[in-house]
């Protein structure tokens, strides 16, 4: 198998570095030589946050390189048509249709970008998700992301019961079955 690439864009708080700890174990379960990489502003609230996760038979680094990601999940707008041309040309770009103001935006020394996802819909393939209103009909806005990699797991070669198993593992005791049922809601969008 060749090596898979997957990219998890967003911004500080989003859930991004969970989300590439279910990718990790997911991957490690599956047999697979993994490599995860986070990079720029971490733990910033507010900060654009990536991580790669790669996995084959063998990998020899973490770092996705530009137009080679297979698979792009974006927690936000802006951060994926900051990082969609990191996507290979049969790639997708999964995106929560959500909208973060980066910090020159808030103070006024910028302006949001406008049509972001219709823009990315010319040259990509995008699946888009409002994962942050599905959330809030769980009753828990933080689990976004996992609707968001429901949407992303549609794309990837594991079954619904491997992410399951690895969801149980690394979410919090107490917010397992809420995070599987965020899950269920995007691995049923289309």
């Amino acid at each position: 198998m060749a090596v898979k690439n997957i990219m998890i864009v967003g911004v500080g708080g989003q859930g991004t570095l969970l989300t590439s700890r279910i990718l990790g174990g997911l991957t490690i379960a599956g047999g697979y030589d993994v490599k995860l990489s986070e990079v720029h502003g971490m733990a910033q609230r507010g900060g654009s946050v990536v991580t790669f996760v790669r996995y084959g038979e063998k990998v020899a680094e973490p770092i996705v390189e530009e137009g080679q990601a297979d698979v792009i999940i974006a927690f936000e707008r802006l951060e994926a048509l900051r990082y969609a041309h990191f996507l290979k040309k049969d790639g997708v770009l999964i995106v929560n249709d959500w909208r973060i103001d980066p910090m020159p935006v808030v103070i006024g020394a910028a302006r949001y970008p406008e049509n972001i996802l219709e823009d990315l819909e010319k040259e990509y393939k995008v699946y888009k998700v409002d994962a942050t209103e599905e959330s809030k009909k769980l009753g828990n806005p933080k689990v976004f992301n996992l609707i968001v990699l429901g949407v992303a797991a549609q794309h990837m070669d594991f079954t619904k019961e491997q992410w399951y198993e690895v969801i149980e593992k690394t979410v919090p005791q107490k917010t397992v079955e809420l995070n599987k049922k965020a899950f269920d809601v995007g691995y049923t969008l289309k």
